[in-house]
């Protein structure tokens, strides 16, 4: 048991430092920081464009955290929104600029590269066996916390 609880909370950690890493270097040559590829990646799917409390669901990022890569953003005339002047809204609808789509194509042509890295010497079918393993692993542990609060919230 102990193995496999050092070998997954490891395996974790590592693969979360190396996402980190992976981020900060890759948005290092558009001068932007790790905490705006999330943002970009998921303003870029989206046509119809993302409001920050949406961002926030998506990127599993704090609110605090989106609203420093949105303001970022916007001031490098990357993003944009229809906010009146001086004020806020987490309503507020957020796109990509032009300049900003062509950053995420450029950005999305690295994650492919990074993920292929990453990826290779595996097969279609172990990829699929890893990510359908590593959804049920999250499922699962999300339904082991949700109960275990609701057993703590009842004992109060």
């Amino acid at each position: 048991m102990e193995n496999r609880f050092e070998a997954f909370t490891c395996c974790i950690l590592e693969l979360n430092r190396c996402l980190q890493k992976i981020k900060e270097l890759e948005m290092k040559p558009f001068g932007l920081r790790a905490g705006h590829a999330m943002c970009l990646y998921y303003l870029g799917k989206s046509d119809a464009g993302l409001t920050a409390t949406q961002l926030t669901r998506l990127c599993r990022e704090d609110k605090s955290a989106v609203s420093r890569s949105l303001s970022q953003l916007l001031a490098r005339e990357l993003i944009y929104c229809n906010l009146p002047e001086n004020k806020r809204s987490y309503r507020t609808l957020y796109y990509l600029t032009d300049h900003g789509r062509k950053l995420t194509e450029a950005m999305n042509r690295r994650i492919e590269a990074v993920l292929f890295s990453g990826g290779s010497g595996l097969t279609d079918e172990q990829r699929n066996i890893f990510y359908d393993a590593m959804k049920l692993i999250l499922s699962n542990l999300t339904t082991y916390l949700t109960k275990q609060e609701e057993l703590q919230e009842a004992a109060k």
